[in-house]
Parts: C-alpha cells; structure tokens; sequence
C-alpha cells in the first residue's frame, strides 16, 4: 500500500522547487529504471510485485510493492509502467583539465526536456562524457529529461555553469559554434578534443558565449542554394555535427583530423 504522503512526495518531484530541496530525482518505467540503478543511490523504489519478483536483489532506502491503481496515482506518465523510483542527485565535480582531453557538448539555453535528453543520449551514443549547459538550459533531472534520455544520463556527467567564464578558461582548445553563418563542416578540419556548442532553439548562441567560439560551423542543406526550411532541431544538428566529429576521428588513415 502505497502512503498518500509518498503519493505526494514523488509527484512532487515533478517541480524544480522540489527537486533542489530533497536533493533527488524521479525516474519511471521498467527499462529506464533497471537501467539507472546500479550507477545512482535509489532512495525510494515503488513497483509491482511481479516487476520485483523479476530483478533479483533490489538495493534502494525503501523498497514498496504497490498494485496499478496506486502507481497510476504517483505516476507522472501518462501511460504508467510498474515501477517508480526516486534516486538522488549526482554530485560531480567540474575537471577542466580532463575536459581539455576529450570531446565536450556545450549547452547555450536549450530551454525543451525532450532536446535536452535527447542530446544526452546522443552523446552517451558518440562517446562524448561531458555535457555543459549554462544555468538557464533544461534541467537534466526534469522528469521529462530523465525520460528522454533512455538511461544515458547514468553514463553522461552534466554540468551547470557560466558559460563565458568557462570558455574563457579553455582558451586553449578549439571551441566550436553552430551558426547559420559558420563554414561548411564538411570542408573544414576537426579536432579529436574540444567544445562543441550548441545554442537555444530559437535565438542560437548567446552574444557573450558567441564571443568565446573560435570556428564557426554550419550544417549545409542539399542541393545547395535551394529554399529549405529555415534551420535544423537542435538535437538533429547535435547529432549530425558529432557523428561528422567522430566519422573524422576514426576514419581509416585519420589525415580527417587535426589534433
């Protein structure tokens, strides 16, 4: 029997407010959750009997079998599975050193969950550890982010910072932008390292974090000079600029890719 006080809490971590002031993060659904357990500690896990019966030893803070209709009641989805699982929050530490090394998603402003998690799970795809956003991009622990990235985010570390600051500091990597007005990703060298920027869905880059990219690229449409539509989903350029990056990485005589 699931409390109506543990009602009230998981669904309230359906609101940012909530989520700050526990600490923790909401997770649903058979895969996403077997998925995540054995990376995050689990708080609470709420599921039916037969979901339990299935996973061998379950390791969460408390552990409630519930029936549907009390899941159905906790459940932020609308189509509800049979289980539900509150984790806590990661706590991460920023290695900028580290990040000089590999292959790093920025966020400028990504405002929808559904890009937001959906960029995770691209770079847990591409092999890219890092993701940093600025304070004002989707929280990555936004019930509809969790969903959307289909576990990745146990495998991906995001970041919220000030994005100016930062760049600043890694001056000394190449920083890289989409823009409309960038040159043709296809025809310009990539490195193996670096920070790849990704804007908001509507107004792009920021001015001041604009000012910190040092190559412009642009993703061109075919055939060139045609009347397409006006620009890409950030999460379809996302994907498409880092499989360019990788393709390049590990093409067979790697002369593709300036390091």
């Amino acid at each position: 029997m699931l409390s109506k006080s543990k009602i009230k809490y998981i669904r309230s971590l359906g609101m940012k407010k909530f989520r700050n002031e526990t600490g923790c993060f909401l997770a649903e659904g058979n895969k996403l959750v077997k998925d995540i357990l054995p990376y995050f500690e689990c708080e609470l896990l709420v599921a039916k009997p037969s979901w339990m019966a299935g996973q061998g030893d379950l390791h969460a803070g408390e552990l409630i079998a519930a029936e549907d209709h009390d899941i159905e009641k906790a459940s932020l989805l609308k189509t509800p599975q049979d289980v539900i699982a509150v984790f806590k929050q990661p706590n991460y530490p920023l290695d900028k050193e580290a990040l000089k090394l590999d292959l790093n998603l920025v966020l400028d402003g990504v405002q929808d969950p559904g890009n937001m998690g959906t960029i995770v799970r691209l770079a847990d795809w591409f092999g890219i550890k890092n993701v940093i956003c600025s304070p004002d991009t989707a929280d990555i622990f936004n019930p509809k982010t969790v969903q959307a990235t289909m576990g990745a985010i146990a495998r991906v570390k995001v970041f919220y910072t000030e994005l100016p600051v930062l760049l600043a500091d890694l001056n000394d990597i190449p920083v890289y932008g989409a823009f409309l007005e960038g040159k043709n990703i296809y025809e310009e060298p990539l490195s193996a390292n670096g920070l790849i920027v990704m804007g908001n869905e509507g107004k792009g880059v920021s001015r001041p974090v604009a000012g910190c990219i040092s190559r412009k690229l642009y993703i061109p449409n075919y055939p060139a000079g045609t009347a397409t539509t006006e620009s890409l989903n950030v999460a379809v350029a996302t994907a498409i600029i880092c499989s360019e990056f990788r393709r390049r990485q590990y093409s067979p005589d790697g002369s593709s890719c300036v390091r």
